[in-house]
């Protein structure tokens, strides 16, 4: 399994239900990677996707604890049992988790590949991500130059869980 996520220096990825910065460089390489792939998400951030309606070309699994939600066009989760059992149904697709907060909190341990948006700037955050800097079973296997846009500057970074 593996997440995605843009990261402040201090590690934070939002604030009041929204991301810190939207990066349109950022946002292509989301689509390009998990286009034809399954998203596991939280009600919340499904919610915040345009008309809160799933992105075209991916599978999306929303992890919530709301048992009357009815999401339309998702395939709805309530743990983290149920979760592993129905990804065996999606086999040959990658996976990757692509938040809220505490979805990447429960799914952390069970993903192998972190691919981090680091921006290279602070900014106000409710909404905090592990820093994987910090964590000794991961590591920095590849580290993109520096990049800009629409004056934001930030760095593609992949972290993989140690062997």
């Amino acid at each position: 399994m593996n997440l995605m996520v843009a990261v402040d220096e201090q590690w934070g990825i939002g604030k009041d239900g929204d991301l810190l910065r939207r990066i349109p460089t950022d946002m292509k390489r989301f689509r390009a990677m998990t286009m034809g792939n399954v998203l596991i998400l939280g009600r919340k951030t499904l919610e915040s996707f345009p008309n809160k309606k799933p992105l075209p070309n991916r599978e999306h699994i929303v992890l919530t604890q709301n048992l009357a939600y009815h999401g339309e066009g998702v395939t709805l989760c309530h743990d983290i049992d149920d979760l592993t059992q129905l990804l065996k149904k999606f086999d040959g697709k990658e996976v990757f988790v692509a938040g809220g907060g505490s979805v990447y909190q429960q799914l952390l341990p069970l993903c192998q590949n972190a691919y981090i948006t680091k921006i290279h700037d602070i900014y106000p955050a409710d909404t905090f991500f592990p820093n994987l800097d910090e964590l000794p079973d991961w590591e920095i296997v590849d580290e993109g130059e520096v990049l800009e846009d629409e004056g934001v500057k930030f760095s593609f970074v992949l972290y993989q869980r140690k062997k």
